[in-house]
C-alpha cells in the first residue's frame, strides 16, 4: 500500500473495527453473560438508544481527531506538525479511551436513569466494566495498530530521521510494549476471571438450588474470556511484534548494504524508542562514513590513492622526517610566447589537459605530484610511501611523460615541448604550512638541484636529464648518454648529468 490517502483510510478503518470489536464484546458480556448489571430485558428503545449513543461518540471522536490533525495536513514541515505526528497514535488511543469512559457513563448512568432501574452499585460496575473490559483493550489495540501503520507516514514529517529532536513526546520502550500486551492479555483476563469465579461461588453457596445454573453461566463467561482474550492477544501480539521486527529487519538490510560497500543506504527512523535511537545512530554513522569517503576522494585528488590510503591508515607519518627520495621537475618550453599568442581560456584548457596527462604518468609509477607552479610540475618518488626503487620509478615516469606528450601533441596544430630533470638525494619531508593550511612538501638541496637540472635541459638540447646519483640507482634497463659535467647556480662543484635516450 503506497498511496498515502489509502494508508490514512486504513488507519481510520482499523480504529472503527477496533471500537466495533470492543462494543460487541462489552454488549455481549453485560447483556448475555453477566446480566446481573443489566435491566429486565432487551427492548427496541434500548437498541435504538445504544446505536444512537455509539454513532454520536464515533462522529464526535472522528471530528476531534480530524481537527487535531489539521496542522499535520496544512503545515507538514512545521514544529507543531512534527510533534503531533509523533503524538498521533497517542491522541487516537486517548480519544478512544475517553469515548469508552463516556460510553460507560451513558450506559451505566444515563441509560438506567432514563429506563428507571438505576442503582449505584450497578452503575459503578457498568462504568468500570465498560472502561476496563472494553476501553483499555480497545485503546491498546488502537494505539498499536495505528502506530504500526502510521510509521509509514513518519518519514514524510522527518526526512532527516531526527525524531529524537522533538521534545515533549512520550516514549514507549520495547519492554513497556511487551509488558502492556502481557497485562492486557494475561493478567487482566485472569484477574477478572478470578473475581467472577469468586462472585459466582458466593451466589452458588447462597442458593444451592441454582448452583447448576450459576456454574453454567460461569463456564459461559470463561469461554467468552478465552475466545475474546485469544483474539485480542493474537492481534496485539502480532502488531507489537511487527512494530519491533519490521524496523530491525530494515536496519539489518541497510547494514548488509553498507557491508557490501554501498554507503548510499539509509534506514528510515519510524519510532522514538530504543530501536528508533539505534536507527538514528546508524544513519549518523553512515553520514560520518560518507563524509569520510568524501574527504578520502577529495584527498585523492591531491595525492595518489595509495598514498591517501597509507596516510589515512596511519602507516605514513606526515611529520618532518629525513628521507632518501627522487625528485622530478617538468617545465613547458616557450611557455610565455605561447600564452601571449593564445586565447586565455584555451591556454587554461590546454594546461589542464597537459597536467592531467603528466600526472597520470607520475601516478602510474607511484609518484606524488607535490604542486603545479605555473607551467611547472614538482613530483617526488619514495615519499611519503617508501619505495626502494624510487630512482627507477622516477625515470620510467619521465619516459612515459615523454610518450604521453608526443601522443597528445598529435592532435594539436601547435605542439608543445617540455624539459624534465630528475635527481636523487636526501630531503626533509613533512606537512609544512600555517595552522589554516598545510601541504606535504620537501625541503633541502636535493629539491633545488633537481630544479636546476631541469633548467639545463634547454641548454644541452635534451628533454630528460638525470643526475649521477639517480643514474646509480637505476637497474640498467634505461639507456643513458653521459654529458660533460656542468656548473649550476648555487653549486661550487660541477654536476654530472646524463641524457635519457
Amino acid at each position: 500500500m503506497t498511496d498515502p490517502a489509502a494508508r490514512r483510510r486504513s488507519i481510520l478503518w482499523r480504529t472503527r473495527f477496533a471500537n466495533l470489536f470492543g462494543a460487541v464484546m462489552a454488549f455481549v458480556y453485560f447483556r448475555f453473560i453477566d446480566p446481573v448489571t443489566s435491566g429486565p430485558g432487551v427492548t427496541w428503545i434500548e437498541i435504538v438508544f445504544s446505536a444512537a449513543a455509539v454513532t454520536a461518540l464515533m462522529i464526535i471522536g472522528a471530528r476531534f481527531n480530524a481537527r487535531w490533525a489539521v496542522p499535520m495536513l496544512t503545515q507538514p514541515g512545521s514544529t507543531e506538525a512534527r510533534r503531533r505526528a509523533l503524538l498521533f497514535p497517542w491522541a487516537m488511543a486517548g480519544s478512544t479511551l475517553s469515548a469508552w469512559v463516556v460510553a460507560g457513563v451513558i450506559f451505566g448512568v444515563v441509560g438506567p436513569l432514563l429506563a428507571g432501574w438505576f442503582t449505584v452499585l450497578s452503575a459503578l460496575r457498568t462504568v468500570i466494566g465498560i472502561t476496563a473490559v472494553g476501553g483499555l483493550v480497545t485503546a491498546a489495540i488502537v494505539f498499536f495498530a495505528i502506530e504500526n501503520r502510521w510509521r509509514q507516514e513518519l518519514p514524510g514529517f522527518f526526512p532527516a530521521g531526527d525524531l529524537s529532536a522533538v521534545r515533549g513526546v512520550p516514549r514507549l520502550p520495547v519492554r513497556a510494549r511487551l509488558l502492556v500486551v502481557f497485562l492486557l492479555t494475561s493478567v487482566g483476563p485472569l484477574t477478572l476471571l478470578g473475581i467472577i469465579a469468586w462472585r459466582r461461588g458466593r451466589l452458588a453457596a447462597a442458593d444451592p438450588a441454582n448452583a447448576g445454573i450459576v456454574l453454567g453461566e460461569m463456564l459461559a463467561i470463561i469461554a467468552f474470556f478465552i475466545v475474546g482474550g485469544l483474539v485480542a492477544a493474537v492481534r496485539l501480539s502480532w502488531v507489537v511484534s511487527d512494530s519491533v521486527a519490521a524496523p530491525l529487519l530494515g536496519l539489518t538490510f541497510a547494514m548488509a548494504r553498507v557491508e557490501r560497500g554501498d554507503l548510499g543506504a539509509h534506514c528510515p527512523v519510524v519510532s522514538n524508542d530504543e530501536i528508533g535511537a539505534a536507527t538514528e545512530g546508524f544513519n549518523r554513522m553512515l553520514d560520518g562514513l560518507r563524509e569520510r569517503e568524501a574527504i578520502k576522494e577529495t584527498f585523492g585528488r591531491y595525492v595518489t590513492r595509495e598514498v591517501r590510503d597509507e596516510i589515512l591508515a596511519g602507516r605514513v607519518s606526515v611529520e618532518g622526517e629525513q628521507r632518501e627520495v627522487t625528485v622530478l621537475f617538468a617545465d613547458l618550453r616557450d611557455f610565455t610566447p605561447w600564452v601571449e599568442s593564445s586565447e586565455p581560456r584555451q591556454v587554461v584548457r590546454d594546461l589542464n589537459a597537459y597536467f592531467a596527462e603528466m600526472e597520470a604518468a607520475i601516478r602510474a609509477h607511484g609518484g606524488l605530484v607535490l604542486q603545479f607552479i605555473g607551467d611547472e610540475i614538482e613530483a617526488v618518488f619514495g615519499a611519503p610511501v617508501p619505495a626502494p626503487d624510487h630512482a627507477a620509478r622516477a625515470v620510467r615516469a619521465a619516459l612515459e611523460m615523454r610518450a604521453r606528450l608526443a601522443t597528445w601533441n598529435g592532435g594539436r596544430s601547435r605542439p608543445l615541448s617540455h624539459g624534465i630533470g630528475v635527481h636523487t638525494g636526501s630531503v626533509l619531508a613533512g606537512a609544512i604550512g600555517s595552522r589554516e593550511r598545510l601541504s606535504y612538501a620537501l625541503v633541502g638541496d636535493t629539491v633545488n638541484l633537481a630544479s636546476r637540472i631541469e633548467g639545463l635541459t634547454k641548454q644541452v638540447g635534451a628533454d630528460i636529464l638525470v643526475s649521477a646519483t639517480t643514474a646509480r640507482g637505476l637497474d640498467g634497463g634505461v639507456a643513458l648518454d653521459p654529458l660533460p659535467a656542468v656548473r649550476v647556480k648555487g653549486k661550487s662543484a660541477e654536476v654530472e648529468v646524463f641524457r635519457v635516450v
